[in-house]
């Protein structure tokens, strides 16, 4: 396949016109003179071809010292769109009426389906606070897909591993969490729930405050990435759980204690920390102030994430999560007593918001793509527009809403 003309999310994370030779891979990159970012079609007498493929009339239409093997290529021209990534997704808990909780493999096939839709190429299903066997039972079922995902006929996103958003979280600030079915940290219940998703937990969030001695920190870092989450845990104790291997924040600002003066809590231990944090950005979580306030003090180490819940692509109306019933009113999903839950959107919809809330472009879809990829360990493959990495990626209007979508190296255009 060969994309021409767009401008392209390059290795050093700047837009920059360049044509890319992929199949599987991305092969070779050839860059020209850096473009605008709202680069206009330069040659309005070429049939433009977005989404559509074709074999070129003549050499001229293909690099020259490519040969007759090149004429057999797909070709796509881009001119006047963006070209990124393919969107990351690490913490996801369902859509289109269906939970990485539910324990049903079609249910995870379904959602999958459905993000790719939107330009997420990658995701962690995420779980919810549960019983020790409906938590294995959705390790069994994400297994189940994960293992015939590329045996799947169409377009569907990849599952990069589990998020276990619970059981080891804190009463206090649970939020939309089962407070009935929280437990302490316990790593052999880790290893267990590892086992069964077959060796695919990514990311676990933990309350650092439930783990006195830090033990459970220490060791599951090991295995994973160990984020804090739905904590009130102060800066002393978050600090010592980012000083024993957490690295990571989940929905900064939601479920912990706020940022005070003479009490940085998470937030600021974070901050010094150097660690990546997570930030929903449905407009209704987090204020826009507070994002941009988050940009000046997480420059570089913020993933956006969706944080959706099986409302997400369905209309209002009446939800569950984790086993509450959830009500969905203009796009807001909230419990019974008013306490936020998740959210209705998805990754693209967290680009378009930040952009809106006065983050530049190129940091909104670093945080979507190689900011995530790393904080899960997929940073060798995916995230970037590099030579040698998967051909994961995304063509945009101007507007940054998704077009076409490359799933290793085959375009699908979106409706």
């Amino acid at each position: 396949m060969v994309i021409k003309n767009g401008t392209v999310f390059l290795r050093d994370e700047k837009f920059c016109q360049a044509d890319l030779i992929c199949d599987e891979k991305i092969r070779e990159i050839r860059t020209g003179d850096a473009a605008p970012e709202n680069t206009e079609n330069k040659n309005p007498s070429k049939k433009f071809l977005l989404g559509g493929l074709q074999e070129p009339a003549d050499r001229n239409e293909i690099p020259d010292d490519q040969g007759e093997k090149e004429l057999q290529r797909e070709v796509i021209d881009a001119s006047g769109k963006y070209v990124i990534p393919g969107l990351i997704d690490i913490h996801s808990h369902g859509a289109v009426n269906a939970d990485a909780s539910d324990g049903d493999a079609e249910g995870i096939q379904r959602m999958a389906a459905f993000y790719a839709s939107r330009g997420i190429t990658s995701w962690c299903p995420t779980t919810m606070t549960l019983p020790e066997d409906e938590l294995l039972s959705a390790m069994h079922a994400i297994r189940s897909f994960a293992e015939r995902e590329n045996t799947l006929n169409g377009l569907y996103a990849s599952c990069l591993g589990v998020h276990l958003e619970g059981p080891f979280l804190s009463a206090q600030k649970k939020g939309a969490q089962a407070g009935e079915h929280l437990r302490k940290p316990d790593m052999e219940l880790l290893r267990r729930l590892h086992d069964a998703s077959g060796g695919r937990v990514r990311m676990v969030t933990v309350a650092p405050e439930e783990d006195a001695d830090f033990s459970f920190i220490r060791e599951a870092s090991r295995l994973c990435t160990v984020s804090l989450g739905h904590s009130a845990a102060d800066y002393k104790t978050a600090a010592g759980a980012f000083a024993a291997g957490a690295s990571h924040v989940t929905h900064l600002f939601n479920g912990m204690n706020g940022l005070h003066h003479r009490n940085p809590g998470i937030i600021g231990a974070a901050c010094e920390a150097g660690a990546t944090v997570e930030l929903i950005c449905d407009g209704l979580h987090i204020h826009p102030a507070v994002i941009r306030m988050a940009e000046r003090l997480f420059s570089g180490n913020i993933t956006l994430i969706s944080d959706s819940m099986r409302c997400a692509g369905m209309p209002d109306g009446e939800y569950t999560l984790g086993g509450q019933a959830v009500f969905v009113n203009d796009g807001k999903a909230t419990l019974a007593d008013g306490t936020l839950a998740g959210s209705s959107i998805t990754l693209a919809d967290a680009v378009r918001n930040v952009i809106r809330f006065g983050l530049p472009a190129e940091q909104a879809i670093r945080y979507v793509t190689s900011v995530p990829a790393a904080v899960i360990g997929a940073d060798d493959f995916l995230g970037k527009i590099t030579e040698g990495y998967q051909a994961d990626l995304l063509i945009l209007d101007k507007a940054f809403k998704p077009e076409v979508v490359i799933k290793k190296g085959q375009a699908y255009r979106l409706e």
